[in-house]
């Protein structure tokens, strides 16, 4: 009887080293581990006058700010910042403040592409749920809800970018980051 070959043709030799598969690159990741608000502030300082109907239209003001700080070699915390007002003839109608946040992992990302991953990418994948605690928090506050029309982070951090350059050049961000509106 002829030996049983169970080596599928890789031979009996031990000092042969396996054959392994070619390494595959591993495509960029940008892994979202958790969102959060951080702190929610909510004002009406005019109620109950301030929930009667208003003959003007109010006066809507709002402010955007995205920062980024490391907490490990590939993790990081990205804050999305959205602070809105309404006035009626320098009165407050109401002052909202939510500080939104998430900590990423990002993975196989070039030096180079980290800030628009961190600081553009992250906050657009963000920003519905921040939306929606803005427009629930006004809604629950007696006013309509406070729709925010989506934002361009990428823009915001070109503008923000040249604004910091000497001469208005862009040249790259680094890390921590900050981009406002």
């Amino acid at each position: 009887m002829a030996p049983e070959a169970t080596d599928n043709g890789a031979g009996t030799n031990s000092s042969a080293t396996p054959q392994q598969p070619p390494q595959q690159p591993q495509g960029q990741q940008l892994i979202v581990n958790a969102q959060y608000i951080k702190d929610l502030s909510f004002e009406n300082p005019r109620a109950p006058n301030s929930l009667r109907q208003q003959t003007t239209q109010p006066s809507v003001e709002i402010n955007v700010d995205v920062k980024a700080q490391s907490l490990g070699p590939d993790t990081y915390e990205v804050v999305l910042t959205i602070k809105a007002s309404a006035n009626i003839q320098a009165e407050a109608l109401f002052l909202i403040e939510l500080t939104y946040a998430a900590v990423i992992t990002v993975r196989n990302v070039p030096q180079e592409m980290l800030s628009p991953v961190v600081l553009v990418e992250t906050p657009r994948l963000m920003f519905p749920f921040a939306r929606n605690i803005v427009a629930d928090t006004t809604r629950d506050g007696g006013f309509p809800p406070l729709m925010i029309n989506p934002i361009d982070f990428g823009e915001l951090l070109r503008r923000n970018t040249a604004a910091q350059q000497p001469g208005g050049q862009q040249i790259g961000t680094q890390m921590p980051g900050s981009a406002t509106a």
